[in-house]
C-alpha cells in the first residue's frame, strides 16, 4: 500500500503540478465541481423542499404545533371546557385556538333565482372562531386578500375561502361547484342542518393550505346561536407553543392528563395528510437520482481531465519512474489533485448554499399554488454528500491515473504506445 515516504512525495508532487497548471483550467475543474456539489444539494433540496412549504404552511396556518381534535366517532370534543383548562395550565402553550366546524352549504342567487334557474351552491365547512384568538396562533388576518377580518363583535358576518369563490377558481371541473358573482359586501345563506341564515360577506381569504381554503368563517358566539350549542364542545383546539417547547412533551402531558380520553391530540407531524408525506419521500427519491447523474458526470469528467493530464505528462511520468521515483507516489500525487480539485468546489459550494440560497429561498420561497417552496438542506445531509463527491472524484483521478503508471518507463519516456 502507500508509505508514508510515498505520501510525502506525492504531496510534493501534487502542489508542483496544481502551482504550474493554467489558472484557467483549474478554475474549470473547481466550476465544475462546484456546480455539481450545488446539484447534489440544491435539487434535491428544491423538490422536498415543495412540498416541505406545504407541511410548514400546515402547521403555522391551520394545525398550529398541536392540535386536538374530536374522536372519529364524535362530532365534537367533549368536556371541551376541562380539556381547554388544562391547555391553559401548560407553560410552554403560547396561545391556542377552539374552533367549531361544522359542515354546511352556501348559497349566492337565492334572492334573483327564477324557478327555472338552477341554485348557485357550494358546499365547505362553516368554523366558528374566537378571531383574536385564531390569529395569534395560525395568523389568519395577514390571508384576508379582500375587504377586512372578523372583530368578536362582528354580527351576521363571515369570511370566505378563495376556493368557495367561482372569481378564483380556475377550470371547470365536473362536480366542483363555486359561488359566482360573490364579493366583499355581497349576501349568501348559508344552511347548516337544516338552519337557515343570511350572511355578509366582510372579507376573503387566500391560502395554499387546502383544509381551509373550502372553509367559511365565523364569529363562534354567533355559530353556537344559530346551532342552539351552548355546552361549550367545540370540534378541535389548535396550539402555538413557545419557540422553546417540544410538541411531543405537550402532547405526552396532555396525554397524561386524561385528554385522549376524549380527543385525538397530535402533533402538527402527527396531523399531515399521508398524501404529503409520501410525496416528501418519492420527492427525495428523485431528488437523489438527478443528483446521482451529476455525480456520475462530474466523476466522468474528472477522469477526462486527469486522463489528458496524464497523457500529456506522460513522458515526465516516464523520467520519474526512471530516477527511482515510485509509481505509487505519482498516482497519489494524481489522487491529491483530485481531492483539492473537489474540496475547492465543495467549501464554495457549501458557502453558496447556507450563505446565500438558503437565506434567499427563504426571504423569497418558490411560488407554487400548493406551497411556498424553500431550500431544504440539513447540514448532515450536505456534509455526507460533500464526502461522496470527494470520494467518486477520488476514483476518477485514481483510475486514469494508474492506467498510465503502468506503462512500461521506457515506452512513456521514448513516446512508444
Amino acid at each position: 500500500m502507500f508509505s508514508l515516504l510515498n505520501i510525502r512525495i506525492g504531496f510534493f508532487l501534487a502542489v508542483r503540478q496544481i502551482r504550474r497548471a493554467s489558472l484557467w483550467t483549474t478554475g474549470l475543474i473547481v466550476f465544475v465541481m462546484v456546480l455539481t456539489f450545488l446539484n447534489l444539494v440544491v435539487v434535491s433540496g428544491i423538490l422536498v423542499g415543495l412540498v416541505q412549504g406545504s407541511v410548514n404552511a400546515q402547521r403555522i396556518k391551520y394545525t398550529g404545533d398541536v392540535i386536538i381534535s374530536n374522536l372519529n366517532e364524535k362530532k365534537y370534543i367533549e368536556s371541551s371546557p376541562e380539556v381547554i383548562n388544562i391547555i391553559k395550565s401548560l407553560p410552554q402553550v403560547a396561545a391556542f385556538s377552539a374552533r367549531y366546524r361544522l359542515g354546511g352549504t352556501f348559497e349566492a342567487n337565492y334572492r334573483t333565482r327564477k324557478d327555472t334557474d338552477s341554485p348557485n351552491i357550494a358546499s365547505g365547512l362553516i368554523v366558528g372562531i374566537d378571531p383574536q384568538a385564531e390569529d395569534a396562533v395560525t395568523g389568519m388576518s395577514k390571508n384576508i386578500i379582500k375587504g377586512q377580518y372578523l372583530l368578536p363583535t362582528d354580527y351576521d358576518q363571515i369570511i370566505v375561502g378563495t376556493f368557495l369563490l367561482k372569481e378564483y377558481v380556475s377550470g371547470d371541473n365536473p362536480g366542483f361547484t363555486a359561488l359566482e358573482n360573490v364579493s366583499v359586501g355581497s349576501k349568501i345563506r348559508i344552511n347548516i342542518n337544516g338552519i337557515q341564515r343570511e350572511v355578509t360577506v366582510k372579507g376573503i381569504f387566500k391560502s395554499k393550505v387546502q383544509d381551509i381554503s373550502r372553509n367559511v368563517y365565523m364569529v363562534d358566539s354567533q355559530l353556537r346561536s344559530i346551532i342552539g350549542r351552548n355546552d361549550g364542545n367545540v370540534a378541535e383546539i389548535a396550539m402555538k407553543l413557545k419557540s422553546d417547547a417540544d410538541p411531543i412533551a405537550v402532547r405526552r402531558a396532555l396525554t397524561l392528563s386524561g385528554v385522549d380520553k376524549v380527543a385525538k391530540v397530535q402533533t402538527y407531524v402527527d396531523a399531515q395528510p399521508q398524501f404529503l408525506k409520501d410525496i416528501v419521500g418519492t420527492f427525495a427519491m428523485l431528488g437523489n437520482v438527478l443528483s446521482s447523474i451529476g455525480l456520475v458526470v462530474a466523476s466522468i469528467t474528472i477522469f477526462i481531465v486527469i486522463f489528458i493530464n496524464a497523457i500529456t505528462r506522460r513522458k515526465f511520468i516516464g523520467i520519474l519512474k526512471g530516477i527511482g521515483i515510485s509509481g505509487k507516489a505519482i498516482e497519489i500525487s494524481y489522487i491529491l489533485q483530485s481531492i483539492f480539485y473537489a474540496f475547492c468546489g465543495s467549501m464554495i459550494g457549501f458557502f453558496l448554499v447556507y450563505a446565500l440560497l438558503v437565506p434567499l429561498f427563504i426571504s423569497h420561497p418558490l411560488d407554487f399554488p400548493f406551497s411556498d417552496g424553500i431550500l431544504v438542506a440539513p447540514l448532515d445531509q450536505t456534509i455526507m454528500r460533500m464526502g461522496l463527491l470527494v470520494f467518486a472524484t477520488v476514483i476518477a483521478g485514481y483510475i486514469p491515473a494508474r492506467m498510465i503508471v503502468r506503462k512500461n518507463t521506457l515506452d512513456s519516456i521514448l513516446g512508444r504506445n
